[in-house]
């Protein structure tokens, strides 16, 4: 990959800025935290980049005191020369101010890039304050500052020798509060999202340092073993079926793929984590369906060869043999195409056939080498089309009887919208609550399902999705959202509401009850969080008296903004106990109202951190657990837990 150049013909120009700071949803997502965290990701991705290229080994990221981000990395330095379309400014510029300008685009800068799907430094400088150029190229220092949303202040200049002969950029920028609703990054999501980088370029060193805290937080990132280290650290709150994580690599026509593959004593069949040039498929595509195609017929193959499965015996389907598999798929191509909805979806139908002879040959190779951990693994596999076959049985069973026969479940209170567009199903913890939601809605688009005591934890089903099918509860959610169940059977066209909310108490109770619909939801239906159509509603923790008037306080934080907000004030918080105690007007004005409610929508980055945490909360690894809760105690998305 070194031999191709990175000069300032390698800049091509697609078009301006015009519109970045009028319509920053369009360009990295939101003005919200996705967003702000978004501008980190696009500075990292350019020096990935350049690692992916074979110039870059170490990215360093520092939140600074004041809030700013610096990112720098020991690459060759974006170039400084000027822009053959644009005389009067260096390439840096250019790359700069110019929105899709950089060496990715057509110019032979980079054979493959990760910063494809985003749109580039330019609209960083667009979002914010202040950026700081620093450039070591040539063995010379190049500045340059910005501000005002990109507005360069002087010409890119030479301040001297670069120190100890040092080649890289850096960039420092502080994101604009008038852009985006919070300008305060959270470091463990920029750490979830340096961790996945860090597993899939096997030897690059990504070192974080949050300087906004005393002692600063400080975190380093960097696996020699690349996807094999990924694989062992998805298994971690898992029990391996063996310590052996398989891997293999090809590569044809300047594309390349790599695979490392561990199935655990588990029962899910999401395990498989797909990646192009870095970036997360998460809605699979060709590389992934290239991957399971060969994984199932070499699979069936091998066991057919060594009489694993007897002669009159069906071949093994597709889940039997992924149910506990954790596999990472990383390809690298030159021209990636992406679809799908969230344009998360790998098109290319070349990387399918490459895929799936890669992994042809070298599954075959690996299962004849390694005979003990290949009995285990059809075993387990024999295993679960045995319990496939079971589970479809209760399934047909659940189908005869009033599930699917009489159509909704008896506890459903149903709205009378069919429009599944603007209809919200309400799932309430307990029938006392249920009741009062049920005269607190607004019965032409709310429905509303009580659900009784905590449901089945599905991550520890050791009996497998049978018992699951035979639970009451689970039955009824099933039925009400009526768009099926279970990996590759939910329609979600057949969703009969496109917002389905959990109601249950601020407390720890509820809060289990909520982890338990979520992890449901994550692993029966993942089509449905993956949408967006999954939101949490936030009851008040408190009340209190304001003149004549109440106040509902949704936590702690907004009881100390309110006392802030009047030093004086003697009334006494009560601490709302639980949903059954508000009446209908209660519950209606705190938590189901649209005009004042607060709604938290379920939404996930990346699938592969999404997994590590439901393995972890829910099942069985109580070590797993303890650590995840005290790493995590401070972090707002999982108080609850």
């Amino acid at each position: 990959m070194s031999e191709a150049t990175y000069q300032a013909e390698n800049i091509q120009v697609l078009e301006g800025l015009e519109a970045v700071r009028k319509r920053p949803g369009m360009y990295v997502g939101s003005t919200g935290p996705a967003g702000l965290h978004h501008l980190v990701y696009e500075v990292v991705d350019n020096s990935v980049d350049e690692a992916m290229a074979g110039h870059c080994s170490t990215i360093d990221v520092t939140i600074l005191p004041d809030g700013r981000c610096r990112v720098a990395d020991d690459g060759r330095g974006i170039p400084v020369d000027e822009h053959p379309k644009y005389p009067d400014k260096s390439a840096a510029e250019v790359v700069m101010t110019v929105l899709h300008a950089g060496g990715k685009f057509g110019g032979g800068g980079y054979k493959v890039s990760g910063g494809l799907h985003g749109v580039g430094v330019s609209v960083v400088n667009a979002l914010s304050m202040n950026v700081d150029l620093e450039i070591d190229r040539d063995g010379k220092r190049w500045t340059q500052r910005f501000h005002n949303g990109g507005q360069p202040e002087g010409p890119l200049s030479a301040e001297g020798d670069s120190p100890n002969s040092r080649t890289g950029t850096t960039v420092t920028f502080s994101p604009d509060p008038t852009i985006f609703d919070s300008t305060e990054f959270r470091s463990q999501t920029l750490l979830e999202r340096f961790q996945m980088m860090a597993f899939l370029n096997a030897g690059l060193k990504i070192s974080f340092r949050d300087e906004r805290v005393e002692p600063p937080v400080e975190a380093e990132f960097r696996y020699d073993g690349g996807i094999r280290d990924f694989v062992r650290h998805l298994n971690d709150a898992k029990d391996p079926l063996f310590e052996d994580v398989g891997y293999l690599a090809a590569a044809e026509e300047g594309d390349e793929v790599e695979i490392a593959f561990q199935w655990n004593t588990g029962y899910q069949l999401d395990g498989i984590h797909s990646f192009a040039n870095g970036i997360s498929t998460i809605e699979g595509g060709m590389h992934e369906e290239g991957f399971k195609t060969a994984l199932t017929s070499t699979v069936n193959r091998y066991a057919r060869a060594k009489n694993l499965l007897k002669e009159k015996e069906d071949n093994l389907q597709g889940d039997d043999i992924r149910e506990g598999l954790t596999a990472i798929v990383s390809v690298r191509l030159q021209e990636p195409q992406f679809e799908g909805q969230t344009k998360a979806k790998l098109g290319n139908t070349s990387m399918r056939s490459l895929v799936q002879k890669a992994t042809n040959d070298a599954l075959t190779d690996w299962l004849e080498e390694h005979p003990k951990e290949a009995k285990r693994t059809i075993g387990k596999a024999i295993d679960a089309r045995r319990a496939r076959l079971a589970a479809q049985k209760a399934k047909n069973t659940i189908r005869k009887s009033a599930l699917a026969g009489a159509g909704l479940p008896g506890k459903l209170t149903d709205c009378s919208s069919g429009d599944p567009a603007e209809t919200e199903l309400y799932i309430v913890e307990g029938d006392s609550a249920g009741g009062s939601a049920k005269d607190a809605r607004d019965p032409r688009t709310m429905a509303i399902l009580p659900i009784r005591g905590k449901i089945l934890n599905v991550e520890r089903l050791g009996g497998r999705l049978e018992k699951m099918f035979q639970n009451t509860e689970v039955q009824a959610l099933i039925s009400a959202i009526g768009a099926g169940v279970g990996d590759g059977n939910f329609d979600a066209e057949k969703m009969r509401y496109h917002k389905v909310i959990l109601l249950c108490d601020a407390d720890v109770d509820g809060s289990h009850i909520r982890t338990l619909l979520l992890t449901f939801f994550w692993r029966q239906m993942k089509e449905l969080v993956l949408g967006g159509h999954v939101y949490i509603a936030q009851p008040p923790l408190y009340s209190t008296k304001a003149g004549s008037d109440t106040v509902y306080l949704k936590d702690d934080a907004a009881k100390t903004v309110f006392l802030t907000d009047r030093p004086n004030h003697k009334s006494e918080f009560q601490r709302l106990k639980g949903l059954g105690e508000m009446d209908a007007d209660e519950l209606w004005d705190t938590t189901m109202n649209p005009e004042t409610r607060t709604l938290l929508q379920v939404t996930v980055d990346e699938a592969s951190i999404a997994d590590n945490i439901f393995s972890v909360l829910m099942g069985e690894h109580v070590e797993s657990r303890k650590g995840f809760i005290q790493n995590n105690a401070h972090d707002v998305r999982f108080l609850d837990i």
